[in-house]
């Protein structure tokens, strides 16, 4: 794995295949970091693994050449995220991409109310996709669906939360870290959350720290592999 720790990028070849830890920025796609260090390493097979949506910043990894192969290995580990819920407001994403509504006051919630929601995601539970994700239904993801208003049948799907910490509340935001399996939507999670406590509440920020043990600590920014491949 190749980390921020390892200066000389000139030893690696990149067409053999190498894996690389990302950290991706705010505003910037999954797909176009892929894009910008498959401009950097200048080779033509080159993925990631696993989704960050455009607003989530946090750790990619990335995979060149013949270990695009292996991704599969890094997508079904657990993954590790900071963020912040908004409550007294929703969205239809359930998070800061679609338009915000006020749902209801949030002013009077309890460290109760708080901690007796958290402790209903702990363990296996079942999540509802949303509809803003890029799951297929009839070749279509349904965030298409979606932007036409348009509401598709969904199955719920069993996950697991091995760790739903909340480190600071700042009404209406509630700050936590959760630790959860492969396939777990966190803006799922933040709209029920509100829904449980009564206010309603949607994804603010979310940040990916952690792809099992690999640490976004240890990733490079886009610009600094850009530029270390550069050298």
């Amino acid at each position: 794995m190749i980390t921020k720790q390892q200066n000389d990028l000139s030893v690696i070849n990149f067409e053999t295949g190498a894996e690389i830890l990302i950290d991706k920025p705010k505003g910037l796609t999954s797909f176009s970091a892929v894009h910008r260090v498959r401009g950097a390493v200048k080779v033509k097979k080159v993925g990631h693994a696993g989704t960050l949506d455009p607003e989530a910043t946090g750790l990619l990894i990335i995979c060149t050449g013949k270990k695009t192969k292996e991704i599969y290995k890094y997508q079904d580990l657990d993954k590790t995220y900071t963020g912040i819920i908004k409550l007294g407001y929703t969205t239809k994403s359930m998070d800061a991409e679609t338009a915000i509504e006020f749902k209801d006051d949030c002013s009077t919630v309890s460290d109760l109310q708080i901690e007796e929601a958290r402790k209903s995601f702990l363990g296996n539970i079942t999540q509802l996709p949303p509809m803003y994700s890029a799951i297929k239904h009839n070749g279509k993801a349904l965030y298409k669906y979606a932007r036409k208003g348009v509401d598709v049948e969904r199955t719920l799907r069993e996950i697991n939360i091995s760790k739903f910490d909340i480190t600071k509340v700042d009404l209406p935001y509630v700050h936590f870290e959760i630790g959860c399996s492969k396939g777990t939507y966190i803006r799922v999670i933040a709209g029920d959350f509100g829904n449980k406590i009564g206010c309603g509440g949607y994804l603010y920020e979310l940040r990916r720290t952690k792809i099992g043990e690999y640490s976004v600590d240890d990733a490079f920014s886009v610009e600094e592999f850009q530029q270390l491949v550069k050298n």
